[in-house]
Formats: C-alpha cells, structure tokens, sequence
C-alpha cells in the first residue's frame, strides 16, 4: 500500500482513540484527502481493529488462498496431469487439483497454448502437420494455374 493509506490508518486509530465514530472518521478521512480517501469499508473495517485494540497500523500479511491460483507449481501440475490423463475434462481436472474450473482453462489455453479437439486437450501449436498442409496446399494451387488452360474456353472467331 502506498504512505497515504499508511497515513490514513494511523489517523484512524488517532480518530478511535479521541473517541470519534467510524462515520465521523470516514468523515473527516473524506475531508482531508478528498477523492484520494479509503474506501468507506476499508475505513470501517480499520476502525473496527483499533477499536478492538489492534496497534499496528500496517498491513498484516494475508492468509488462505492467494489471490490467483495461476503460479508455476500450479502450472506444472496442470501440465502433468493433462499430459498423463489427456481426456479430462477441465472440471474433472479442477476437481482433482482442488482450484478454480477458469484459472484451469486459462493454464491450459493461455500459458501452455493448448485448445480442445474432440475430447482431447492438445497443444496448439502443430508445427510439422501445418507445414505439409501448407505444402499441400500450395501444390494444389500451382496445380490449378498450370491446369488451368485446359478449362478455358477459346471461341474460334
């Protein structure tokens, strides 16, 4: 968090300890610091703590769960278990790894590049088979120039 948030807080608990209420508080908060002010319930929540004795006006650190599930150890486990079991649906796989059915889709999509045929997850990027369909392809069409007098028709005028 920023100074200012910092400097909120203790004006805060100076506010509790003077014997203000949460709405004087956020009040006089809104006074000082204008649009730059907490959030009414940050400033209650705050209020809250020092009212039930909290002393530390810095940010205590987080517990539970992070706030996006999508970090390397993550990753790899997506990565291993789609590798091993390849018909899993996403679900099945969010079930099994105990996370979030998106942060699964987006691990599988968008960090390791892979998309859905049939019930197969695979990866993306199909580098030889899109070489021979692009070789293919252009051999047919050089095909169709070269053959392509054949299908003209000439008027004998």
């Amino acid at each position: 968090m920023t100074d200012r948030n910092l400097e909120q807080r203790i004006n805060i608990k100076f506010c509790v300890k003077i014997g203000k209420s949460a709405r004087e508080t956020l009040a006089l908060l809104q006074q000082a610091y204008g649009e730059h002010s907490m959030k009414k319930s940050s400033v209650f929540e705050w209020y809250r703590r020092f009212k039930q004795g909290w002393e530390d006006a810095h940010i205590d650190t987080r517990s539970g769960q992070p706030k996006t599930q999508r970090m390397d150890a993550n990753m790899d486990t997506v990565r291993t278990l789609i590798r091993s079991h390849q018909k899993l649906s996403v679900q099945l796989m969010a079930g099994e790894l105990n996370m979030n059915r998106e942060t699964v889709q987006e691990i599988l999509t968008k960090d390791w590049g892979m998309r859905k045929i049939s019930v197969k997850m695979v990866p993306r990027i199909l580098t030889d088979q899109k070489e021979r369909h692009l070789q293919t392809s252009s051999n047919l069409l050089k095909n169709t120039e070269v053959f392509d007098f054949f299908f003209t028709v000439h008027s004998g005028n």
